[in-house]
Formats: structure tokens, C-alpha cells, sequence
């Protein structure tokens, strides 16, 4: 039986190619979008075209009900979940001070909550199989922080709970990861307004450039 694997914000950017690459290797792809939709059925068409197929399911993981919705269709759908991709971000790109109360908590929810929410939904599922893996898309931001984006650098510090879920004995998970990425700048849409000489002042800071 195939494995299975949820990606939330999958219709752009890094989620839209971590979908597509596990379609490839023969994974039934959940590839969950929010307002994207566009995005997300020219996702689809274009995995058709190369004879392979994924699941679209707009949700707001934001919300409980949304994160809800998402879990609940993969297992009425395929019975299990093997991997969970906690990829859906947003960011704000305004000086600290400006930020608003909505700015805090639209980004929290989106790009913090939704990883909470996700994981709590597909877990249970997890510990039943015995063995699961959850991806948590962060960023190096959350480490060294971004000016500019100092929410969306809270948001991004992140850590797992790997320990609590696989470490109290058989009755858990006999196999359980939990992955932490954090990509540096990556082209993605949410990059798209940076300048020329601020993309130039941040590969100045890659240390390998």
C-alpha cells in the first residue's frame, strides 16, 4: 500500500514542489490550499499531463475546524497518514511598530497554530500505525531573526515534541521523526518584493552564498 502524505499550503512556493516531488515517488498526496485556488488546480493539471494525480482540499489550518477537515478527509479517503507537512506560512513585511494586533495574530495562527493544530489532528492516527513523520517547514529566520519580518521570525521558532510522542514505549510509536527544516531565501512569492540589492545584502550573509 502506498504511503500517504499531507502537505497544508501546497498550491505555492516550497509546498507546491514538496507535493509534487512526493507524487513523483508514488505517494497519494494530499495537497491542501486556502485562497490559492488557481494556483492549486494548475498544481493538479500539471501532475495530470505527466499521467499522476493528487488530492485538492481548501481548508483555512488556521482553524481548528479547518485542520480538522483536512485530517479527517486523507483518513476517510486512505485509511492512514504517513507523513504530515506543516508548511502553510505567511509573512509581514512592516517595521515592528507598525504591526497590529490582526498582523500578530494572522500570521501566529497561519504559520504557528496551523503546525500545532495539524499535528494534534494526524498524531492519534500515527500512534495507532505505529509510525508516522511530521515535516515542520521553518525557516532560518527563526534562528537569527529578519528585519522587516519580525513576526513571521517569532513564528518560525519552533520546536518538536518528538520525545513526548515516541519515547514512552511500545504502546506509542515504534517509529516516529519529526523534522524541523529551515530553508534560508528560496524564490518563492514571498520574496518576490525584494529588491535587487537587498537579495544582493542577503547572499552577502550566506555563508555559503
Amino acid at each position: 500500500m502506498k504511503k500517504v502524505a499531507i502537505v497544508t499550503g501546497a498550491s505555492r512556493g516550497i509546498g507546491r514542489e514538496i507535493a509534487k516531488q512526493l507524487a513523483k515517488n508514488g505517494f497519494g498526496v494530499v495537497a491542501n490550499y486556502n485562497q490559492s485556488k488557481k494556483e492549486a488546480f494548475s498544481l493538479r493539471e500539471e501532475l495530470e499531463k505527466e499521467g499522476l494525480s493528487l488530492d485538492l482540499v481548501q481548508a483555512d489550518v488556521s482553524t481548528r475546524d479547518g485542520a480538522k477537515a483536512l485530517a479527517s478527509f486523507a483518513l476517510e479517503k486512505y485509511h492512514k497518514i504517513d507523513i504530515l507537512v506543516n508548511n502553510a506560512g505567511i509573512s509581514e513585511y512592516k517595521m515592528f511598530v507598525d504591526e497590529t494586533d490582526e498582523d500578530w495574530k494572522r500570521v501566529m495562527d497561519t504559520n504557528l497554530y496551523s503546525a500545532f493544530a495539524m499535528s494534534q489532528e494526524v498524531i492519534p492516527s500515527m500512534v495507532h500505525q505505529k509510525q508516522g513523520l511530521i515535516i515542520n517547514v521553518s525557516s532560518i529566520w527563526g534562528i537569527c531573526g529578519a528585519s522587516m519580518e519580525v513576526l513571521y521570525s517569532i513564528s518560525k521558532a519552533r520546536y518538536g515534541w518528538v520525545d513526548e510522542v515516541s519515547c514512552k514505549g511500545t504502546s506509542v510509536l515504534l517509529r516516529f521523526a519529526l523534522i524541523v527544516w529551515l530553508p534560508g531565501l528560496i524564490a518563492t512569492d514571498m520574496n518576490a518584493n525584494l529588491t535587487a540589492e537587498e537579495l544582493r545584502d542577503l547572499e552577502d550573509e550566506t555563508p555559503l552564498r
